[in-house]
């Protein structure tokens, strides 16, 4: 029976977030990125949102490797997740390694994992794989795509990728490698599609550089700079125009000084010598001579500088005239938690530079012309639009036919949804098992629909507890029903309400008693039903109704 290559995602379609791929062929298993995603606003509790891997767990046994193409969470957070129900060794590149190993290390499984450092132009033979690393360009070190060479052809799977000619480190994307590759036939390629909607091309992060230079040269304040933490280039110029004009740089956000420590450990950070200080003697220098870079570019409410803002940090407080410098764009959905932040800033009477008024953020995906290249490059016969919300993958989709590959070839799919390959050619297969899973604190899948649901109502209408005591023997009241209202009413101002809602629930209990539905079940439903439309013609509002009965 001839073999079929199987390809599907886990995360990372119809979504911005937790990107996961698997490749199968043979019996055989790997599996290419392992990200987490940020809650929607109605995810009540929730931390993160990691894939569902139960197609994994099930098949664990056939797990050849995972393969990493750069350190971004939405890539490898899962991972510490992930690693609890599935051994298999890891393979990055040096500084995606380093990321890794300290993430892991919080989660006590260093020790259990093996890792293994691969460069761009290594090949590695995972069984019936060979995998190939191509350097690419992005807003992180060491991101690299993937030639996945297999009996039935070769796909690249891009990661996320953008074309810079003149990289703060390192060199430009390696096209040569992606058009040799094209040459020799691409089976099929798995592009990002993240910024498909923007036309041209991706500005080089140098240009970032530059505007560091105009907003620290002559500047007589202090100045505070936020921005992904995992952008290690970004950092660089950052310190590097720092030490330019004489500043002492100070680091604040626990994220951000792992990813400097991992990175100048590494080789990828070069601080010159005195110039970072501690956060606690940043005071001691003056103000015009002090720079801090510290976490807080999405507004998240634990980060650096959401606390220096609402002034909750114990370290740095604003005054007015700091320049604030936000390196960074909303990541989707986070407009109004920056939004606020800034506010508060120019409440405080910061100076804020933000990237609708100055050029201090540049994208680390492709733009339409380098998919456009990506697409020239390595010619693939097939296309599976990957990493992006629907509309990016068929906006991805009508480029490629606009670039002549044939409609029919190209699958914009679902989580879950596989894709065969075969000697004759590709279809969609069935469906694997996909989904979220929801972490909250140390619980991982425990909160579901139905606990969403309920944290849902309380936010919106609150809760009414009605407690009760009856006698086992005559199923009389013999205390209650008390009262007690959270988050729907304030008790002393609607003493009123709370007097009539008692006897409503004494109606209630009597009319279970008269009509001998005595069991706990048909009294509490009872209660519920009825307080429930009782307060709906009061107030038009629904409150969760918790009924306690206790027996005595």
């Amino acid at each position: 029976m001839a073999q079929k290559l199987k390809v599907f995602s886990l995360g990372g379609l119809n979504e911005i977030g937790k990107n996961m791929y698997v490749y199968e062929y043979a019996g055989e298993i790997i599996i290419v990125d392992c990200g987490v995603a940020f809650p929607d606003d109605d995810m009540l509790g929730i931390d993160l949102v990691i894939p569902d891997i139960s197609y994994l767990k099930k098949h664990k046994n056939r797990i050849r490797a995972i393969l990493i193409t750069h350190g971004h969470e939405d890539h490898i957070g899962a991972l510490p997740y992930v690693l609890k129900e599935i051994n298999a060794p890891i393979y990055a590149t040096k500084l995606t390694v380093g990321v890794i190993k300290k993430k892991l290390e919080e989660h006590n499984l260093l020790s259990k994992t093996k890792i293994k450092i691969a460069s761009p132009g290594d090949r590695i033979k995972i069984g019936s794989f060979e995998i190939e690393m191509i350097h690419v360009n992005h807003s992180i070190a060491d991101a690299v795509a993937l030639a996945i060479k297999t009996p039935l052809g070769t796909v690249i799977h891009t990661g996320d990728y953008k074309l810079d000619l003149t990289p703060i480190q390192g060199e430009m994307m390696d096209i040569t490698r992606l058009g040799e590759l094209g040459k020799k036939g691409v089976l099929a390629l798995l592009g990002e599609s993240t910024n498909i909607e923007r036309p041209g091309y991706t500005l080089s992060e140098s240009t970032v550089g530059d505007t560091f230079e105009s907003l620290f040269k002559d500047c007589k304040q202090r100045i505070i700079v936020t921005t992904f933490a995992s952008n290690v280039h970004r950092v660089q110029q950052i310190i590097h125009t720092a030490a330019k004009y004489g500043r002492k740089v100070a680091i604040s956000g626990r994220s951000m000084e792992n990813i400097i420590e991992v990175a100048k450990n590494l080789g990828y950070l070069d601080i010159p010598n005195d110039i970072l200080v501690d956060l606690n003697t940043i005071n001691r220098h003056p103000k015009n001579k002090t720079c801090i870079i510290t976490t807080g570019s999405q507004g998240e409410a634990m980060s650096g500088l959401y606390r220096i803002a609402f002034s909750a940090h114990k370290k740095v407080e604003i005054m007015p005239n700091d320049r604030v410098i936000i390196s960074a764009s909303p990541i989707p959905g986070n407009e109004k938690a920056i939004s606020n932040v800034i506010n508060e800033l120019y409440r405080k009477g910061a100076e804020v530079i933000y990237d609708k008024y100055a050029e201090v953020h540049v994208s680390g995906h492709a733009c339409q012309e380098e998919i456009k290249l990506m697409l020239a490059l390595t010619k693939p016969k097939y296309v599976i639009p990957i990493h992006g919300e629907h509309r990016h993958l068929k906006a991805h989709e009508a480029l490629a036919v606009k670039m002549g590959v044939n409609p029919k070839n190209i699958f914009v799919c679902d989580i879950g949804r596989v894709v065969e390959f075969t000697e004759k050619g590709a279809k969609l297969g069935a469906t694997v098992p996909s989904g979220k899973v929801l972490v909250d604190g140390t619980g991982v899948g425990d909160v579901g629909s139905v606990v969403l649901r309920d944290r849902k109502h309380l936010a919106e209408d609150g809760i009414i507890t009605v407690v009760v005591t009856l006698s086992s023997e005559t199923g009389k009241i013999l205390a209650g029903p008390d009262i007690i209202s959270r988050g729907f009413v304030y008790v002393k101002e609607a003493e009123d309400m709370m007097d009539d809602l008692k006897a409503f629930a004494t109606e209630t209990l009597l009319a279970c008693m008269r009509s001998k539905h005595t069991d706990w079940a048909s009294i509490k439903n009872n209660l519920k039903n009825r307080m429930s439309d009782y307060l709906y013609q009061k107030t038009k509002r629904t409150p969760m109704i918790l009924p306690i009965i206790m027996e005595v």
